[in-house]
């Protein structure tokens, strides 16, 4: 539910609630305070209506259709006692004079007061108002049977009710403060919990980060915009997390990166020095000069060879390498590339063969130029570790729906299962006195998957120790015209 919805309800919680707790307190307090609110032991004011209406209406009927009745003073007075249980009293008029008057109303000025009401009926409504604000007023008009006309007048006592009111309307007035007050103080802290409770696990989250602790995982559990806002966090905590760990590996890498290009420079050059100081003092004449010379000629190749690979794996890396991706026959292509390598001199003695189970073209994207030096840098690795008799380099084309796969496969002295892994890694090297003359630089299939990623396509490496490995490589392929289907 969101925050919008939540304070939308609270709102109106906060009017609905105090109000059907004040009218439950008010019914509470009116039954209580109006039950005997005269003192005297009557029966409840609001339980006599329908008794009161019915007596009223009796008289009502009677002075209608038997009015001489209420010259009869018998009458009156057992009326009078029935209506006094009610708090009603009775008067009776004939000709504007006062024939009876029930002892309930013992106003003293009763005959001005109704004389003045017959002056002025205007200002004194009988059938709706009160009389000194005490008594409700009821009046029926009779005539007597010898002509003279004549008034009924049912008085009924409010004093009881009225001092019942006066004692509840305070306690109403302070219920209601308190009911308001208790509602909306009530629903306010929930609010505000529900809201600020989840702050202060950001806030707390967000000192864990200024701190340095990234481990603090933020998770509020809920759906509104504050669980969006905390999911945000949670998510920035993530990454900023897993780019410190990052920044932490490259420092990592690059310190080894040093330490490795330092070895392997440092090999060379050694070997080189060791030449011309000895050329330098004399040492190597005739032949023994020659070979110095031929020695510094190598270290110097295979000093420039690193420099080039490094070189590329750092174009590689920082994604300055464009590739010119174009529309290949990978089929063609490897059986043109198993062919040269056929007639490649550092090839022989070793049997290449290549196989396609697709039957026909297999058309891909890839860059020529950085698919070859795949291909080569793959065949290079395999034909340091050939230690059989038989040496054999086997180059397959699996074809599928949207890739197709490159196989190649040696039976070399294969790789063990920890160091499979890390292969692809730069300057990692299953032999690890970094002897050149049984390894690379280190970088070769480093090289390769940078490559075959930046083609789109993924490289792994399966091997079983000696027996061979083999390396596996994908293009996307196309549906026509050079595009990836």
């Amino acid at each position: 539910m969101s925050i919008k919805t939540r304070l939308l309800l609270s709102y109106i919680a906060m009017t609905v609630i105090p109000v059907v707790l004040f009218v439950l307190i008010a019914l509470g307090l009116y039954s209580v305070f109006l039950k005997n609110a005269d003192g005297s032991g009557n029966q409840i004011f609001w339980k006599t209506t329908n008794e009161r209406g019915e007596l009223v209406a009796g008289i009502k009927f009677m002075a209608r259709t038997d009015p001489d009745r209420f010259a009869n003073l018998s009458f009156l007075k057992s009326t009078d006692e029935q209506l006094k249980r009610l708090q009603v009293g009775l008067v009776v008029t004939k000709n504007q004079q006062i024939t009876y008057a029930s002892s309930l109303v013992d106003e003293k000025d009763l005959d001005q007061k109704l004389q003045e009401a017959r002056v002025n009926p205007s200002e004194h409504d009988w059938g709706k108002g009160k009389w000194n604000n005490r008594f409700a007023v009821q009046k029926f008009d009779i005539g007597f049977a010898d002509g003279s006309s004549g008034e009924v007048y049912l008085l009924t006592d409010m004093s009881p009710l009225l001092a019942g009111f006066r004692k509840l309307f305070p306690i109403l007035l302070l219920s209601l403060i308190i009911v308001i007050g208790l509602t909306n103080g009530f629903l306010t802290f929930l609010m505000s919990r529900n809201l600020i409770r989840p702050l202060y696990a950001l806030k707390h989250a967000a000192v864990q980060i200024k701190e340095g602790d990234l481990s603090h995982e933020v998770n509020l559990q809920r759906k509104d915009e504050i669980g969006e806002l905390g999911a945000a966090f949670e998510e920035m905590r993530f990454r900023l997390n897993e780019s410190i760990h990052l920044q932490l590996q490259y420092e990592e890498n690059r310190k080894e990166l040093i330490s490795s290009i330092s070895h392997d420079l440092k090999t060379p050059i050694t070997g080189i020095k060791a030449c011309v100081e000895g050329i330098q003092d004399g040492i190597a004449e005739g032949e023994k000069r020659e070979k110095y010379i031929e020695m510094i000629a190598k270290k110097t190749d295979d000093m420039d060879r690193l420099i080039d690979e490094l070189l590329l794996f750092s174009k590689l890396d920082l994604k300055r390498l464009p590739f010119h991706l174009e529309q290949v026959d990978l089929a063609a292509y490897m059986r043109d590339c198993a062919e040269e390598l056929r007639l490649d001199p550092r090839l022989e003695g070793v049997s290449v063969g290549f196989s396609s189970n697709a039957g026909g073209p297999v058309q891909v994207v890839a860059d020529r130029e950085k698919l070859r030096r795949v291909i080569v840098n793959i065949i290079d690795n395999s034909l340091k570790y050939l230690d059989k008799a038989d040496k054999k380099v086997w180059l397959e084309l699996f074809g599928g729906a949207s890739e197709a796969t490159v196989k190649i496969t040696d039976n070399g002295a294969g790789i063990a299962k920890e160091s499979l892994p890390y292969v692809f890694d730069r300057f990692y090297r299953a032999e690890p006195s970094r002897n050149t003359n049984t390894g690379g630089s280190g970088i070769g299939l480093a090289i390769v998957k940078q490559m075959v990623e930046g083609q789109g396509g993924k490289v792994w490496a399966e091997s079983q120790a000696g027996e061979g490995t083999s390396i596996y490589f994908t293009l996307p392929k196309t549906s026509h015209g050079g595009e990836r289907s």
